[in-house]
């Protein structure tokens, strides 16, 4: 397999295995798909970890298979292309991404989907389709704008321009840069942690500042209301509220 899907501790692991670069062909943009629907539906994963391994996270599309595109192939092609990085954005659970090496163009955008994207040292990151004819076409124009805002995603898109590890995260378009052999063991702390978690709660706190991004504030507020009200209805609050006042803050323990 190209892209699997590894369980342990209530952490699960998205990984591409596609050397020598970890290339998007459609398979794998497929395969990544199905198991971001599968990480949804199973509950024994509370949270998630992107990886493409120890050398590179993902280089970017299959330029070869794209190549050999027409305009009508590619008019079928890219709904099914954005579905499968969407599929990820939207799984509605803790989404980390581990990034090494290159995360370029539609690697890049599948770090994007990810809710926190911890980097390497090495890592290069950009979004380089206009060097190819191209914008980014799996949401590299949505996503990093809404990420990094507008004037910034602007320049790395119209440029091209491949940014090291150090400058991603003063632009924000990471959040951590660590040596690049504590990539992994990192992402999955933070990931473990948050699968201890109350996961009902962690899944309205996803979805109503992704839901907020996308609308007006008005709209947004309406979104938080509804998900912070519906939560009294669940064990996960009655179990942190009487935690909190017989023992004290942070020493809940959730299901």
């Amino acid at each position: 397999m190209t892209v699997t899907l590894e369980v342990s501790d209530n952490v699960g692991t998205i990984r591409l295995d596609r050397p020598p670069m970890n290339a998007l062909d459609v398979a794998v943009q497929d395969r990544l798909r199905e198991l971001a629907e599968e990480a949804t539906r199973r509950e024994d994963v509370r949270a998630v970890i992107l990886y493409g391994g120890e050398k590179v996270f993902a280089a970017g599309a299959d330029i070869k298979e794209m190549q050999g595109m027409d305009h009508t192939a590619m008019v079928l092609r890219s709904k099914a292309l954005q579905d499968s990085f969407t599929a990820v954005a939207r799984i509605p659970k803790p989404v980390v991404a581990a990034v090494t090496g290159y995360a370029l163009g539609g690697g890049c955008e599948l770090a994007l989907c990810a809710d926190y994207r911890i980097a390497a040292e090495n890592a290069k990151l950009g979004q380089p389709e206009i060097l190819l004819g191209l914008i980014p076409g799996a949401g590299g124009t949505q996503r990093l704008a809404r990420l990094i805002g507008p004037s910034r995603a602007k320049d790395l898109i119209f440029t091209g321009r491949t940014v090291k590890a150090e400058e991603a995260l003063t632009l924000g378009l990471v959040d951590r840069v660590v040596p690049a052999a504590e990539v992994y063991e990192q992402a999955h702390a933070w990931a473990a942690k948050l699968a201890k978690g109350p996961a009902l709660a962690l899944r309205a706190a996803k979805e109503s500042v992704d839901a907020g991004l996308e609308t007006d504030i008005d709209t947004g507020l309406t979104v938080e209301r509804n998900w912070f009200a519906g939560l009294f209805a669940t064990e996960d609050r009655e179990r942190g509220m009487r935690s909190f006042v017989e023992e004290g803050p942070g020493k809940a323990k959730f299901l």
